[in-house]
């Protein structure tokens, strides 16, 4: 009896034929299949690989008691035991069918894939070492990485993880958590940060400001409003697609030699770019032509009507608008004004049109005098489409013509009466910033005289 415990003893249990195979294939047993192997031939293995060999169970594993990495991914486990293999620093069980897995034992554990399983929970609080954690595609609702400082690749995607802080993670370079259930993340502690994949989450912003070594960013399909990448010089891919999107700012200074699509962001207006008149034709949506230097251009590109000063001596009514709507205010404050309402009083009218996004405002004044005549006093020809004339509004009818006169008394235009008036210039030359002088004859033979300002 004792002879056959000792002989017992010195064996391991190998009940998987597909297992036991695999090890007389490495010369660690030999045939024919028995169900078990010798335990003096396994104990002192460091490296073992038996994956994608059709292996359903694992048992005899713990008798691997010098195990540093254990690959056996791509498998049909359902179950693994590896609390007795302590010296694992490497481990990879990928793509297997395991529910749970204990991995707390394994305090000198360094890289840990275990992505493509059926994993409810997963505790990596005691590998304070891991450097390398890839667990996507998984059934995990949460994950606590606040006890591994050194983790520097982190990959959890397709998940139903609902909140996740990384802000531990210091050293982090690769960061994938798309696919989950995000609302929020903060990556502002993750100043190593190459590689970020967030994208199909349901996110309402992103901030990576001190985020400088972003190479590549995924972040579509969430429901981002504002991303601002003109901290980011070495971005070279952009995925920021079906999102909510209202600012993009890819001003870094690296715009040619990155990668960009924001297609389906319905409201985004405009792009902030280096160069609005060079910006690669490989960037996505093609086509998209709204690019600016700066985002306060973003507000010309939301439709406003614009309407010339008005200058009457009898009531004016307020027109039909085709883009915005009338307010006493800047800014859509004050009062609403509608088409067809009657303006009694001189006034500044703005029109204000808003986009999901943005908006723009036009305005223009209504001047309301009870003389027969207007002589503006100034006029500023520059082509902005205000006060580009000088130009005498004649309400009755009573003017015949108007000379106008340097200071020196130089003739230098003569206007009929109801001419779309001067422009400031003589015999094709821009006449420069002064004073000059009219004689205005009416249709009684009174002359009326006076002078008023070119200013450029």
């Amino acid at each position: 009896m004792l002879f056959g415990f000792v002989i017992f003893a010195q064996n391991t249990a190998i009940p998987d034929p597909n297992f036991e195979q695999e090890l007389i294939n490495l010369g660690l047993d030999v045939a024919p299949i028995n169900g078990f192997v010798p335990t003096a031939n396994i104990s002192g293995v460091t490296n073992l690989d038996v994956s994608s060999k059709n292996i359903s169970n694992l048992t005899g594993i713990e008798a691997f008691t010098n195990l540093t990495i254990l690959n056996c991914a791509l498998n049909f486990l359902t179950t693994l035991d590896v609390s007795k293999n302590t010296k694992l620093n490497e481990l990879y069980v990928h793509n297997n069918q395991i529910n749970t897995l204990d991995v707390t034992k394994l305090t000198s554990l360094k890289i840990f894939w275990c992505y493509s399983n059926k994993l409810f929970n997963l505790n990596v609080t005691q590998n304070t070492g891991l450097i390398s954690l890839v667990c996507w595609d998984n059934n995990l609702s949460n994950l606590n990485t606040s006890n591994n400082p050194n983790l520097n690749v982190l990959v959890c995607e397709l998940n139903q993880i609902a909140s996740l802080n990384v802000t531990n993670n210091k050293t982090l370079s690769r960061f994938q958590c798309g696919k989950n259930q995000l609302t929020s993340l903060n990556i502002s502690s993750n100043t190593n940060l190459n590689y970020l994949s967030c994208e199909q989450n349901f996110l309402t912003n992103l901030d990576v400001t001190n985020n400088k070594s972003l190479q590549t960013v995924y972040c579509f399909g969430n429901r981002i409003s504002e991303l601002d990448f003109s901290q980011n010089s070495n971005l070279t891919t952009l995925d920021c697609s079906n999102n909510q999107l209202c600012k993009l700012n890819v001003k870094n200074g690296n715009n040619n030699n990155t990668n960009v699509n924001f297609g389906n962001n319905i409201n985004l207006n405009c792009v902030v770019v280096d160069n609005s008149s060079n910006t690669p034709t490989t960037w996505m949506p093609t086509g998209f032509s709204n690019y600016v230097t700066s985002q306060s251009q973003c507000s010309n590109f939301v439709n406003v009507d614009a309407l010339n000063n008005v200058v009457t001596n009898t009531a004016y009514t307020l027109p039909i608008l085709t883009y915005g709507a009338y307010f006493s205010e800047s800014g859509g404050l004050g009062t609403p004004l509608f088409a067809g309402d009657v303006i009694t009083t001189s006034q500044t009218i703005y029109i204000y049109n808003t986009s999901v996004c943005a908006t723009n405002e036009s305005n223009f004044r209504v001047l309301i005098v009870s003389e027969d005549y207007y002589i503006p006093k100034y006029f500023t020809p520059n082509n902005d489409g205000k006060h580009d004339f000088w130009k005498v509004e004649d309400f009755n009818n009573t003017i015949k013509t108007i000379a106008i006169f340097n200071r020196y008394g130089k003739l230098l235009k003569y206007l009929p009466a109801n001419s779309n008036g001067w422009n400031g210039t003589f015999n094709g030359k821009l006449l420069e910033t002064d004073d000059y002088w009219y004689a205005i004859t009416l249709k009684t033979g009174e002359t009326i005289k006076g002078h008023f300002a070119l200013k450029r």
